[in-house]
């Protein structure tokens, strides 16, 4: 008997095949579509009978064999064998499946997805059957923590799991809350095996780049049937630790040269910019402005020529009307280098026993537990004064003494002088934890009928347990520069003086005129987001005939969502002097190595606080918190969901001489919502609602119901063709975090949200028709259109408003030096009209056993999608009402995805390359002024992978992630596409052993 080994792994695309030709590529196997179950392994050409097929390919067979016996749409990647989940993070794993997008987080690991066109918060996910919510935090720029329904898939190894199927096509007996996919993550089970007894062990170390270090990852399983008894237990654990840095730079806006003022006008110059002292009505505050200075000891530098041709910059607003000077030109809001370090642990384990003693019975008690610890330091080495108006002396206090810009208004080059420089750090220690326990039931009670139940409780809690920024500033730098002439997409900054010298910076209090000094601030924490989910549900399932089978069931499922943060006494927030005999280089440290793993003018090292000398010198451990009586946060959201459903199933292939099967019901759906939180804004003038203030907390309540029918056909015409038509109606509630009647500011950013209890879930008719042809044994060669009808979006639209009419207390300002009178970017979310998303899928999977010799171990794996969607957004309101509108793509859309994956694999060596590639997609929209959207420019990510079967136990294995070096570039407005944020992970690789016995 002729054996072929192969391992397993996902769809990709074919653009990028030369370059995986000579890389190769690790990965799970990965079902597209499915072969008919009743294809057999075929014999092999010699004659020498069945070829038995195993591993990589045997995934693959599997795969496509449970994908072919759905009437929904779903795609699978499988174990190769039980324990073996080959990708390091679930996310990257799903990747290779079509139409799924994967959003990278903190040191480009993947963290959620988008599937056909809609982004992490349309998508559910289900952990053994159960719906599941999963959070991590990460940096401000990737959207910080997570306090909604979108599923953070870094919390968990892959080791733990040995399957993942997403649904991309509803059925009514599958729980409704999609308008993406529903994600399917199944632990295994000591049953899933052929093989009584099982223990795989696996043990890795992990090198990257740009951290320079080794880390260790170790995975294990045992698996243990007890003979005849039909019960069985299995155990899998898997522990990671990971050193990660992440180097780049940073503009963290792009703002008008007006936003903030505009710049010190040359000597001479009328009207003279900032007035002096005493000349600007209540602004009584002495800062030195004369018609010589900008500020005490900060003179007048501009030339005429610079500050001219800023203000000779202007641009028009959405109804033509030309803006006043400086409204075109585009500075960075806070041009920084980045360095970013993180230590993460990763700790993960499952615990099944399992009753099956004979076909008709399964009983299963599943134990699920991840905890994944988080510390991230980041440092920043930043000009200041362009994110500063004139209340704490900023952009207003900077003379330009040379300026450049392009056509559209981006900065070329600019020389600085009265620059505010920053030393910035900032920890941040959080820890998600995700525990589970669920019973599941299946009992085939006579030929024509069988019961199913399940119930189950899991808990995610996202911990923030530090956030903790400290800074040091240099006040008034001449000489600062910001420099693109280079043509790239990333600056040279210039400081004007050797950052490296601690002696440099100051740490103090600040003066009476606004001037910061140095400091700290906690950022909102410790904090902490628990959601409790329960679930149980019963199903029924009655077999007519051979041909039809009807299905009933309901579901209860509860959610609760708490959300809390403390806030530190005022008195704890005042900055004090060093104290007496200490200095700034006895508690700072030196940031280096970006030079030369970053490049782009960035100096060899900087200095900064050390925060755990900054900590013992303050006494840290001393800061007194409380909670909403002095500004924290306790917000809550329950959730339950009460639904029914019946549906009918067909097949009638047999009846009518051709393949004919499918499915069509109807699930009916009960939503209610109780809400809570401390609020200080009242409600608006003139309007009614449910909402009650208790104290110093609002409640708010709302309900709705839907009916949701669906139908999943099947035609297979002739032999090895398959027609899929799928029509239903789905909706997805909003994210929790949007329910809770609060609002919120950050007074140093000045920005500031109010949530909306009230919002209706987002609803879409779908349809979609896939044809698939299965030309030969393991191969697919599939193309599938899809079309949603949104028929409601959520939008966060955002308006200018002064701090003093939100109706929030003036003690939030507290060491910002922010006037109670500026005006805040306050976002609010609504329920605006959606628009029509479509789009197609085109899919290849092709082993080469056509071919002889050597040349039949290869393998292509293959696909691309391309989705189109069109989105009225409101760009800006005044008093809710919209006052300008836009129309673009879906928010996290990426037109175009592909992937591809070309294997070879024997019987005892394995190597495949894998190339991914996102089109652009758009982040956020509205962005800031004079900006319409923040977007993410296209990614290419090539990965790699080889293993060799030392024995029949024993195997050696090689990875390698990110092979091209790829850095990921977030930019900010559709025309001018400045750069927002560019950072290099570098190349990581991976060396491990795997024994089985």
């Amino acid at each position: 008997m002729a054996r072929v080994s192969s391992r397993r792994w996902p769809v990709e695309t074919v653009s990028a095949l030369a370059l995986v030709t000579l890389t190769g590529a690790a990965g799970p196997a990965f079902a597209q579509t499915a072969e008919p179950p009743a294809q057999e392994a075929p014999a092999d050409e010699a004659g020498q009978g069945e070829v038995v097929v195993t591993g990589f390919r045997a995934s693959l067979s599997s795969a496509l064999n449970q994908k072919r016996s759905e009437t929904a749409a779903i795609d699978s990647i499988l174990a190769e064998d039980i324990g073996k989940f080959p990708d390091s993070n679930l996310a990257e794993s799903m990747q290779r499946i079509p139409g799924v997008a994967l959003a990278r987080g903190d040191g480009g690991e993947g963290r959620n997805i988008s599937v056909r066109g809609l982004g992490a918060q349309f998508t559910r996910v289900r952990i053994n059957g159960m719906e599941g919510a999963a959070q991590t935090g990460s940096s401000d720029i990737y959207g910080a923590g997570n306090n909604g329904r979108s599923f953070d898939f870094n919390v968990f190894p892959t080791e733990i799991f040995s399957a993942l199927t997403v649904r991309k096509t509803p059925s009514a007996d599958v729980e409704e809350g999609s308008l993406g996919a529903t994600v399917d993550l199944n632990a295994p089970k000591p049953f899933d095996s052929k093989e009584e007894f099982v223990v795989s062990l696996t043990a890795r170390g992990i090198w990257n780049e740009v951290a320079k270090k080794v880390d260790p990852r170790v995975s294990a399983l045992v698996s243990k049937q007890f003979g005849d008894s039909g019960f069985g237990v299995l155990a899998s654990g898997a522990y990671q630790k990971r050193q990660i840095r992440e180097v780049g730079y940073s503009a963290v806006d792009l703002l008008p040269a007006n936003v903030n003022g505009g710049f010190c006008s040359p000597i001479g110059y009328a009207p003279q910019n900032p007035g002096n002292d005493g000349a600007r009505g209540t602004d009584t505050v002495i800062r030195g402005v004369t018609p010589t200075m900008c500020s005490t000891g900060n003179p007048r530098t501009s030339t005429v020529a610079a500050y001219q041709t800023i203000q000779d910059l202007r641009r028009r607003d959405a109804q033509g009307n030309l803006l006043g000077p400086g409204t075109g030109a585009f500075f960075p809001r806070i041009p920084r280098y980045v360095n970013s370090e993180q230590e993460q642990e990763r700790i993960a384990g499952t615990l099944t026993l399992q009753y099956k003693p004979d076909d008709a019975t399964d009983i299963s008690l599943d134990l699920l537990y991840s905890r994944f610890d988080v510390t991230r330091r980041d440092n920043y080495i930043a000009g200041l004064s362009f994110a500063r108006s004139i209340s704490n002396n900023g952009q207003p206090m900077v003379s330009v003494r040379d300026v450049e810009f392009d056509e559209n208004g981006s900065l070329v080059y600019g020389l600085f002088d009265g620059v505010d420089v920053r030393s910035e750090g900032l920890v941040d220690e959080f820890v998600s934890t995700f525990k589970q326990a669920s019973l599941n039931f299946r009992r085939q009670l006579d030929d024509s009928l069988e019961i199913s139940a399940a119930a189950g409780l899991n808990q995610a809690v996202w911990d923030g347990k530090k956030r903790l920024q400290t800074f040091m500033d240099v006040i008034d730098a001449d000489g600062f520069s910001i420099d693109f002439r280079d043509g790239g997409t990333v600056p040279t900054i210039g400081f004007g003086f050797d950052v490296a010298n601690p002696a440099a910076f100051t740490y103090a209090p600040g003066l009476a005129d606004g001037t910061v000094l140095g400091g700290f601030s906690f950022q909102g924490k410790p904090s902490k987001n628990t959601t409790d989910n329960f679930n149980a549900e019963v199903n029924l399932a009655w077999t007519l005939s051979d041909a039809f089978k009807l299905k009933f069931g309901g579901q209860y499922r509860e959610s609760k969502f708490r959300s809390t943060f403390l806030r530190p006494f005022n008195a704890d927030l005042v900055v004090t002097p060093l104290p007496a005999g200490t200095s700034l280089a006895s508690i700072t440290r030196q940031v280096s190595g970006l030079d030369e793993l970053w490049g782009h003018g960035a100096p060899a090292s900087w200095a900064a606080i050390d925060p755990d000398k900054w900590a013992s010198t303050f006494n840290f451990d001393a800061v007194r918190y409380c909670g909403i009586e002095c500004g924290g946060g306790d917000t809550r959201v329950n959730e339950s969901v009460k639904s029914l459903y019946a549906m009918a199933t067909f097949d009638l292939g047999e009846r009518i001489g051709f393949g004919l099967r499918g499915d069509i019901g109807v699930r009916y759906v009960r939503t209610d919502m109780r809400s809570s939180g401390y609020i200080t804004v009242p409600p608006p003038a003139g309007t009614t609602s449910p909402t009650n203030l208790v104290g110093q907390y609002a409640t708010a309540f709302n309900g709705y119901e839907d009916w949701l029918p669906s139908a999943n056909l099947v035609i297979e015409p002739i032999d090895n063709v398959v027609l899929r038509l799928s029509a239903a109606k789905v909706m997805a509630r909003p994210e929790l975090g949007l329910l809770a009647p609060t609002s919120g500011v950050n007074p140093i950013t000045r920005v500031g949200n109010v949530n909306n209890p009230f919002l209706d879930p987002i609803r879409a008719n779908t349809f979609d028709v896939a044809l698939e042809w299965y030309f030969r044994p393991g191969s697919l060669l599939s193309a599938a259109f899809f079309y949603k009808d949104i028929q409601s979006f959520i939008q966060n639209i955002t308006s200018q408003q002064p701090f003093n009419e939100l109706g929030l207390p003036d003690a939030l300002l507290f060491g910002s030096n922010t006037l109670p009178t500026e005006l805040f970017n306050v976002t609010r979310p609504f329920n605006t009209p959606g628009g029509p998303l479509k789009g197609v899928e085109v899919n290849l999977q092709l082993p080469f056993t056509f071919l002889d010799g050597f040349l039949g171990n290869f393998g292509l794996l293959a696909n691309y999608t391309h989705v189109e969607s069109t989105i009225d957004y409101c760009l800006a309101s005044t008093g809710g009402n919209c006052t300008a509108t836009t129309t673009d793509d879906l928010v996290g859309l990426s037109p175009n995805t592909a992937s591809g994956t070309l294997y070879y694999e024997d019987d005892k060596f394995s190597i495949r390359g894998t190339v991914n590639w996102r089109d652009r997609f758009i982040r956020g929209i509205p962005a800031s002024q004079g900006s319409d959207i923040q977007g993410n420019a296209p990614t290419l990510y090539v990965d790699a992978s080889a293993s060799y079967n030392v024995t029949d136990r024993l195997k050696l294995i090689v990875e390698a992630q990110n092979l091209t070096d790829e850095r990921n570039r977030l930019y900010i407005d559709s025309t001018r596409e400045d750069t927002l944020f560019e950072t290099r992970i570098g190349r990581t690789i991976s060396v491990g052993v795997n024994y089985r016995f």
